[in-house]
């Protein structure tokens, strides 16, 4: 069996495609000049000699997709209509469906949204492809997502937990979690930035720090969630609180020090 190229786990059954230790993924994209198959971590193309995607490497690509957002998948499509719905102050914004599998999608028109607006529908459409399962979507609109809330200005909390989970869509664990302390370093017991700091940090590999977070997460859950900040709310991300908890609680029993 191979052994997991993120944690060093051992990989379950032949022909997994993820790690049942960390969820990191065990094979890279296919080549895209023949199709062919490749190995995490391939850079060249074991028939052809192409270049492959970044993507497959560790830390990087929607296939290094930290653990918590691969086992939360089915929670994704509930938050981004609830993030669609708060944002636009109560105007049902409508994702466009889906493209057929292998086909791109098409930029969704932001031309009369606001920053905030076009930033929502991005990310929306970004982690509607995370939860399909659509590395090529996701990777297409991955950077406009985040160039779009760089546009907003000064951000929210919120904001900087959403800008923190496209940079870990991406594998991009340094920003993911740069962006996660920072708004820490605002509220230092926020709930989501905890966790979002956490799985940024499953992404670099450190264990430590990640258990750091976590252990802060449940340290401050119950006073958080009775200060009753806004995106703590039922029909906001109640729910998510509750489920990163489970996660938090999982991974510090399977990852005691």
């Amino acid at each position: 069996m191979a052994a997991c190229p993120h944690c060093n786990h051992e990989a379950g059954a032949p022909g997994a495609n993820f790690c049942q230790r960390c969820g990191g993924a065990l094979r890279g994209a296919p080549c895209p000049k023949c199709n062919a198959s490749s190995e995490a971590g391939d850079r060249f193309c074991n028939q052809c000699g192409a270049s492959l995607p970044v993507s497959g490497a560790k830390g990087s690509g929607l296939s290094s997709l930290s653990p918590a957002w691969i086992v939360v998948g089915v929670l994704a499509l509930a938050l981004i209509v609830v993030v669609a719905t708060q944002r636009s102050g109560g105007r049902d914004i409508t994702l466009s469906p889906p493209p057929a599998a292998g086909a791109p999608g098409s930029p969704p028109d932001l031309s009369t949204m606001t920053p905030r607006e076009a930033a929502d529908r991005l990310f929306s459409r970004v982690m509607n492809a995370v939860d399909a399962g659509n590395q090529a979507e996701a990777d297409q609109f991955l950077p406009m997502a985040i160039s779009a809330y760089d546009r907003i200005g000064t951000l929210t909390l919120d904001d900087r937990f959403h800008l923190s989970l496209l940079h870990a869509a991406g594998g991009n664990g340094e920003e993911a979690l740069a962006v996660a302390e920072e708004g820490l370093a605002e509220r230092s017991t926020h709930l989501l930035l905890l966790a979002a700091a956490a799985e940024a940090s499953l992404v670099l590999g450190d264990t430590t720090q990640a258990r750091e977070r976590y252990q802060a997460y449940l340290d401050n859950y119950d006073s958080e969630v009775a200060a009753a900040l806004p995106e703590y709310a039922p029909g906001v991300h109640a729910d998510l609180l509750v489920t990163l908890r489970g996660e938090a609680t999982a991974f510090l029993a399977d990852n005691a020090s």
